[in-house]
Formats: structure tokens, sequence, C-alpha cells
């Protein structure tokens, strides 16, 4: 599905959120305190569009990124979207499977996740990964949607999200059936609360959850101690 759609992700995400997705990962960067040093590594990085980010934000950038996907499609356009903006010798993609990270203990001093750990067979086993690779002191940044909980905004958000969302999407990507997935993904994953107990369990300590956009999008943030 995820290769299927790839060639229009980037546009349909802006088209979406109405610009808000680049304001979005823009703050989970920042979250990081990039110093110019770090390794980060990107999981489910899609496209690479949060893997760019912590390349060239204006707050702080990274040393080096790995990006990691299981869709190769999805990896592909990664990769030429590197080349393009001249940051290939520093952003480099490997494909594998987020529960069972291809990294050593301790490899990284960050890791980033922009909307994809909804996606994951097994969230648990992917935040016990992100903590094994993180050296200690390093930080977690997850963005992942949530739904509004102020009942006038919550209303017309759902009604965007179920009816609007998927037929645009559709429309644009010609594959309906993933613009469906995207909301029902979206309901069907744990709480915000729910997640940052699952990080809790995985060891990480300074667990944070930051709504943004009136909780269409939270913000988890967490440091291996």
């Amino acid at each position: 599905m995820f290769d299927a759609i790839a060639r229009r992700y980037d546009t349909l995400n802006h088209l979406l959120s109405l610009g808000l997705d680049r304001r979005w990962r823009a703050r989970a960067i920042r979250e990081l305190a990039l110093t110019g040093r770090e390794r980060v590594l990107d999981v489910c990085t899609g496209t690479g569009d949060l893997a760019v980010e912590a390349l060239t934000s204006a707050t702080g950038t990274a040393r080096e990124v790995v990006g990691i996907d299981f869709a190769g499609e999805m990896l592909r356009h990664a990769s030429a979207k590197a080349g393009r903006m001249g940051l290939a010798a520093r952003l480099r993609f490997v494909r594998g499977d987020a529960t069972r990270l291809p990294c050593p203990d301790a490899v990284c001093e960050a890791v980033t996740v922009g909307f994809g750990i909804r996606n994951v067979l097994e969230p648990e086993a992917a935040c016990r990964e992100f903590f094994r690779v993180l050296r200690p002191g390093g930080r977690l940044a997850v963005l992942e949607f949530g739904m509004p909980r102020l009942p006038g905004i919550r209303a017309a958000y759902r009604w965007y999200f179920r009816s609007l969302l998927p037929r645009v999407g559709g429309l644009v990507s010609r594959h309906g059936e993933a613009y469906a997935y995207l909301p029902a993904s979206v309901e069907q994953f744990v709480t915000p609360e729910e997640f940052a107990a699952m990080l809790r369990r995985a060891g990480f300590a300074a667990v944070q959850s930051v709504r943004l956009t009136a909780g269409i999008v939270y913000l988890h943030v967490a440091t291996r101690s």
C-alpha cells in the first residue's frame, strides 16, 4: 500500500495538512536540540521528510541521519530527494523493520519517528528498539496523529478525517484504500497517554506528550537515562 502511494505521498501530506506538516516536523527536530555532532535514526522514514528536516533545520542540525523503512518504493523516493538536495553524503536509507532495527546497541544520539508508529504491528517492541539503539542521554521524538478533545473542534475534525480526507486522498493518489486506512489507523491506535506509558515501560525517562494544533497531532519526547 505504501509503495503504491509513494509518488504522490509528499504532495498529499502537504495538501491534506494544509501545510502544517512542515511545522510539526520542525517542532519535533527543535525538541532534539541538535548541535551538529549527532547521528540520528529516523524510523518509518517514508519519503524522508523528517530525516531531511534533521539536516536542514534552522534550530540545529545533525551530523548524519539514517532513515529506516519497510517500503522500498518510499525509500527510492527518499534517496532521490536527498540527492536533489545535496544531502546524500550525510543522509542514507536502509530497508528494515522498526521492531528489529538493523543497528548495534547505543549507536545514535537521537531517534525520530514521523507519523509511523501506529503502522508498526508491535509498537511496544519498536519502543524497546528505540531505547536499545540510543546512547545514554539520547533523545526520542515521535510525531503521531491524535484526536482533538474540544467538542466543536473534535466534531469538525472527525468529519474532515472520515469524509473529506479519504475522498481527496483517494482521488489524488488513485489508491482509495490507503486514505481510508489513515483515519481508521489513527482511531484504532492507543491514546497519547497509553503511548507515553509504553515509552516508560521501554525504559524511557522524562516522557512528555505535547499537543499540537488543538490535539490533531501529538509530539512525544523522551530521554534514555
